[in-house]
């Protein structure tokens, strides 16, 4: 069996096992090389630790200086019948073999993070592993649906605007086409929905679990992930249905934020800033913007990828030994050089140049379909893609 790129719309449907493990490698391979981190955190827990911002940070902690142990927990699925599983499962069993080739723990839980299954779970391995304490709980859960207490239904998330409808372009990775896309208000129902799935009350009802369990060390920190953006972005995220989730995100680190003081610690809402991810191709009318931003910060030598955004945060940002820098609003904002201003003026000026005829060339869409492929093990250096398979030897693979 040879394992090819397989794209739906801007879903992948496949993975490829030893370019996944590769992509890990790589990230690795920086962390190791960058600024180190230093008085990290030592026993880590990770919601949402498979791809993405998540599954950087868990390689940035475990390699990049602090050498945290680390619980991470993902919804993953894993080779059957219906096809030969997701990035993330072999992300998952990649990432524990070479951590634990360092000497670092490394705790696989997949399933259901909104279960109590799975927190169960969770307090059990914190107890058995990490002598019942964390002293980092990062949430980066990215999902469009969340299970309503007592099996009674699924909120849903919508990204839609609120008040106006939108009109922007979307390209399709399946066939690179650009597509004119027009976003319509969300009801009152769906903004609520929206919040519910992508809000802080599961995050917060995540550290009222740990702090009830007796899972919280002293100094103990909470981080989540946002996005704000530059104006041109503000109507279908800032202030769309994204954004509004994103707001309660950030009231809940206040609140989160008094909890944990009783413990020497503190809960930031971290913004990083417009990358390809799993979550950020599904944006309507957001593609341009990214294609536009790579381009510039690309020219300037400030691009920056999930790993790089990680590194830097944990070396400069959460463990600087003068304190959390966060803005006025209390934010953690790593996303100081997107929103610098030149780079704004010249992501302005391209994206009113691009059109369906050449926002190839205008931005950087080869950059970022190639981001794309590499988050499924696709085009990365090194890697034979023509190397046959056998699916009962990735079926023994286990996370």
């Amino acid at each position: 069996m040879i394992i090819k790129p397989e794209i739906q719309g801007v879903v992948a449907r496949s993975a490829h096992p030893i370019g996944c493990e590769a992509s890990v490698q790589k990230q690795i391979d920086y962390v190791k090389s960058a600024k180190p981190i230093k008085n990290g955190p030592k026993r880590v827990l990770i919601l949402g630790s498979s791809s993405g911002f998540g599954l950087a940070a868990r390689i940035a902690l475990t390699f990049g200086g602090s050498q945290a142990d680390t619980i991470g927990v993902s919804f993953e699925r894993g080779p059957s019948e219906k096809g030969v599983g997701s990035a993330g499962w072999y992300n998952n069993i990649f990432f524990k073999q070479k951590a634990e080739r360092e000497g670092s723990k490394a705790i696989n839980i997949v399933g259901d993070a909104f279960s109590d299954k799975v927190r169960e779970q969770v307090i059990e391995a914190i107890e058995t592993h990490f002598d019942g304490e964390v002293d980092l709980i990062i949430y980066s859960l990215a999902t469009g649906v969340r299970p309503k207490p007592y099996g009674d239904g699924m909120w849903r998330s919508s990204i839609k605007t609120i008040g106006e409808s939108a009109t922007g372009a979307t390209i399709v990775l399946e066939n690179d086409s650009w597509q004119q896309t027009t976003v319509e208000p969300a009801s009152k129902e769906e903004i609520e929905s929206t919040i519910k799935v992508m809000g802080g009350e599961d995050w917060e009802s995540w550290i009222d679990t740990l702090i009830n369990s007796d899972s919280i060390a002293p100094s103990c920190k909470t981080i989540a992930f946002s996005y704000i953006g530059p104006e041109c972005t503000h109507p279908i995220y800032h202030e769309g249905t994204l954004g509004r989730a994103k707001v309660d995100l950030h009231q809940t680190s206040h609140a989160l934020n008094l909890k944990l003081a009783n413990y020497g610690g503190g809960a930031y809402a971290t913004v990083c800033k417009a990358l390809v991810t799993k979550a950020s191709v599904f944006i309507p009318a957001f593609t341009p913007y990214i294609l536009a931003l790579y381009k510039v910060m690309k020219a300037q030598g400030t691009h920056e990828t999930c790993i790089e955004q990680m590194q830097r945060l944990f070396s400069d940002k959460l463990y600087n030994p003068q304190g959390v820098p966060v803005d006025g609003e209390r934010l953690l904002r790593i996303d100081e050089y997107e929103l610098a201003s030149d780079v704004q003026e010249q992501v302005s000026t391209l994206m009113g140049q691009m059109n369906e005829e050449n926002f190839k060339s205008v931005g950087d869409y080869a950059g970022y379909k190639q981001e794309f492929l590499q988050l499924n093990g696709f085009d990365i250096e090194g890697v034979d893609y023509n190397q046959e398979f056998d699916f009962e030897e990735l079926v023994s693979l286990k996370p």
